[in-house]
């Protein structure tokens, strides 16, 4: 099975193309004449028609081989070759007939019973493909291929769990299989068992030594909680294989465990090589933020929201960076203000939208609309009203705006749904204050000095944020079974 990321495990959508998949046999093209007894001419027709076929010349070979079925209908060989031309050309219920006719001409063929499985999985109908692979299975169970094959297919599905012992069994029919490998490697680590992945993989490398396999080591590493021999192996992969994945694996580790100069030397240049690609131009971004570098930080950050204006993940850090340095309010309300017209439902982009024109002209004071504002923190909580910061802007909003008993229910729903809301319990005990009841503002300011006071609790909040976004980031999400 192709890898190209480590994360690719149930979308390895190349694992369909059956042109790359099967070969036809010297001996099975030698056989038309012995089966049916076709003249010189239609075994030469037959021989040119696979020779197309490998050529990757699909359209050929099936005109060749069209035209040969006639004389030969019950030729297992055409049929097949004619079976896998069909999909390799993506005419997938011309294929699924042909390759269902040579089962039922070979049904003791493991090789067809795959290839029939592989066209069926392929066209969506993954009980009848299952079924398929099992029977292949059935008639060749020490065949390295029959037990790799269902193993795949069962990878595709995500049922990691029916994979392991296929794998098992494929690998020790042919240990020396990369991709075998590298898929129960990856299938040890996916279901915790971390030691045997790491061996594995530490045995794999003295083979066959890829930046690959040392990204899948920083993974174990990393959930292993060994964090600096998990950088190491990020920092190995990247330098032998700087592709995108691997850069940003790199930085999001560090990035993950606040090294942030690290992590941001290491995202610089991974968007100096891929300037297009928004993860990393987050990446940035956040690292930068991290390190107080906020104009820097929304520069990133907006080139990021340019490149794909409908990821959600930009956002969070976009409205932190400018909400500590709003020198940029025009461009940023721009972005902000897109967002929410592409994304009508989402209520933190009208959320964001709203915070973005009060907070960003705040220096400017008369030139806010702050109806425009009260309408979009409205809007984004009859979207969305579990949000409690937006019940806490409004809130602020009202009392900016002098009318407090609009502001009170708002920072009590705010307090609600996030009692660890400092500046709710700051904004509440200002409410008493001008309402005349000291000793509720008084437990109040308490609470919000208590809050201030727990740095460590905002600093675990940001870190579950990075590593939210690290975690969504990566190509082709995994999930344990």
């Amino acid at each position: 099975m192709s890898k190209a990321h480590q994360l690719r495990l149930v979308v390895l959508c190349g694992w369909f193309l059956l042109c790359a998949a099967f070969a036809v046999r010297n001996s099975e093209t030698e056989a038309l004449a012995a089966q049916d007894g076709p003249s010189q001419n239609l075994d030469r027709q037959f021989q040119s028609a696979v020779a197309q076929y490998h050529a990757g010349k699909y359209t050929e070979a099936a005109v060749q081989l069209e035209s040969i079925l006639p004389s030969v209908p019950k030729s297992f060989e055409v049929r097949e070759i004619l079976g896998l031309t069909y999909a390799a050309l993506s005419e997938n219920e011309k294929a699924l007939e042909q390759l269902a006719i040579a089962v039922r001409l070979k049904p003791d063929s493991g090789a067809a019973r795959t290839n029939l499985a592989t066209a069926l999985a392929s066209s969506g109908k993954l009980e009848l493909a299952e079924a398929q692979f099992r029977r292949a299975l059935a008639l060749e169970p020490g065949d390295f291929g029959a037990n790799h094959n269902l193993a795949d297919f069962y990878l595709q599905t995500n049922r990691i769990a029916n994979a392991l012992p296929l794998l098992e069994q494929a690998q020790r029919i042919n240990p020396s299989s990369y991709s075998n490998g590298y898929d129960l490697a990856l299938v040890y680590f996916l279901m915790g068992r971390l030691e045997d992945a790491r061996q594995l993989v530490q045995n794999m490398v003295k083979q066959k030594n890829t930046g690959e396999l040392h990204n899948l080591l920083g993974q174990i590493e990393e959930k292993d909680g060994r964090y600096l021999q998990a950088a190491n192996e990020f920092q190995i992969a990247a330098q032998m294989d700087p592709s995108e994945d691997n850069l940003f694996a790199w930085g999001s580790e560090l990035l993950l465990h606040r090294t942030y100069e690290p992590a941001i030397d290491v995202f610089q240049q991974a968007t100096r090589h891929y300037p297009n690609s928004p993860r990393l131009l987050i990446g940035l971004g956040m690292a930068l933020y991290s390190q107080g570098r906020y104009e820097e930080s929304i520069k990133s950050l907006l080139t990021a929201a340019d490149l794909d204006p409908t990821d959600a993940r930009c956002y969070l850090f976009l409205s932190k960076s400018y909400l500590s340095s709003p020198n940029q309010a025009d461009d940023v309300i721009e972005r902000f203000r897109r967002y929410s017209e592409l994304q009508p439902d989402n209520a933190l982009a009208k959320y964001y939208y709203a915070v973005s024109l009060w907070k960003g002209k705040r220096l400017e004071g008369p030139s806010v609309d702050f109806r425009a504002v009260e309408s979009l923190l409205h809007k984004a909580i009859a979207l969305d009203g579990t949000i409690a910061d937006a019940h806490l802007q409004l809130g602020i909003l009202y009392a900016d705006q002098h009318e407090l008993s609009k502001s009170l229910p708002e920072y009590r729903r705010a307090l609600e749904l996030n009692p660890s809301l400092p500046d709710a319990h700051y904004r509440l005990g200002q409410y008493y204050v001008r309402a005349g009841q000291k000793d509720h503002a008084r437990e109040e300011f308490a609470l919000y000095q208590r809050l201030q006071a727990q740095h460590m609790a905002a600093v675990d909040k940001e870190r579950a944020e990075i590593q939210q976004f690290v975690y969504s980031a990566k190509p082709g999400s995994v999930t344990k079974p």
